[in-house]
């Protein structure tokens, strides 16, 4: 059995696909700045790299059948911006090389639902236009970028496109994660008029491999489940945890000039903002989609967000992000 390469098994999404391919009994070898980071994965095999670093791609992708790109630099904010560029767009190109040259045969890229064209009135999808125009901050350009650089490698390479995973092993956690740790601590007085598509990061993981086995080559699939307000992801936490969900709604204004100070502020200190400014541009627009594509073409069927939020509140708790004063004693 040939192995499969997964990047990013140190994040969020690319643990979880790893430990479905892992679970299913495929030999599995993992690129990784920092060996030391790969945790809960016993059996994967290691190989020191980067995505910047062509000779460790070439070491990792050697004999692999299939690679999974999961791996990005994910942040609305970054002092170099170029890094995300490097990491994300220039990084993609040499891993793509590297796997042509070593004779792998499918390539699943992990794109984003920030590439996916949305409207004011109705479901984003697939097909819906989009241009680089659109994309808010470097972090959307460069997978933007990205993206068009998977899709027009002349390789077996089919994209899935994941909207805002939830669940357990976010060890970061993601901006997503963070709205639920926050919430938890009791730090979210208020909440922007936005609107997120919330997914069980386990539906994620099985979706990526729905895609290696039936999904089109040079096609992208929306990796989502549930359409909601901020309001409403508050309210399920707040029955979760048993606190109150927060009242105030924050004029968009607000919020900007806010993210606008916090940000310029950051680029005096060097820290990271606690509202970057492409955050709140992002928030502007309920980023809500439909997975309908998915569904039909690859059998996918994710779960509720309920579920996944549920799990997520558990994990973070289980591993200290929140303490247990700031949970109540039942669920409501």
């Amino acid at each position: 059995m040939k192995p499969t390469l997964v990047t990013g098994a140190t994040g969020f999404v690319g643990w979880h696909v790893a430990r479905k391919l892992l679970d299913r009994g495929d030999r599995v070898r993992a690129l990784a700045r920092d060996p030391s980071r790969i945790r809960e994965l016993d059996g994967i095999e290691v190989v020191r790299g980067d995505l910047r670093d062509s000779d460790s791609l070439a070491r990792a992708v050697e004999g692999c059948g299939v690679v999974f790109h999961v791996a990005a630099d994910y942040r609305l904010w970054a002092r170099d911006p170029e890094e995300m560029f490097r990491s994300n767009v220039e990084g993609t190109r040499n891993l793509l090389n590297a796997a042509r040259s070593a004779g792998v045969e499918r390539v699943v890229y992990t794109s984003t639902v920030g590439c996916i064209g949305m409207l004011k009135d109705g479901l984003g999808d697939e097909g819906t236009p989009i241009s680089i125009e659109k994309m808010t901050g470097p972090y959307k350009r460069s997978k933007f970028e990205a993206e068009r650089v998977a899709l027009d490698s002349g390789m077996d390479v089919v994209a899935v496109n994941p909207t805002a995973p939830v669940g357990d092993h976010d060890f970061k956690p993601t901006p997503t994660g963070k709205i639920v740790v926050d919430f938890v601590r009791g730090a979210m007085p208020g909440f922007v008029d936005t609107g997120l598509n919330v997914v069980d990061v386990r539906d994620v993981a099985l979706g990526h491999l729905l895609a290696l086995e039936r999904g089109k080559t040079g096609e992208r699939y929306i990796l989502g489940a549930e359409n909601l307000t901020l309001e409403q992801i508050f309210s399920k936490l707040a029955r979760m945890v048993g606190k109150p969900a927060p009242k105030m709604r924050v004029p968009y204004i607000v919020a900007f000039a806010f993210g606008a100070a916090s940000t310029a502020w950051a680029g005096i200190t060097g820290k990271e903002p606690l509202a970057p400014l492409d955050g709140v541009r992002m928030a502007k627009q309920k980023m809500w989609v439909s997975h309908e594509k998915a569904a039909r073409e690859l059998g996918y069927a994710p779960g509720s967000a309920e579920t996944a939020l549920e799990r997520a509140v558990d994990w973070f708790r289980m591993n200290g992000y929140v303490g247990d004063e700031h949970l109540a004693v039942g669920r409501v």
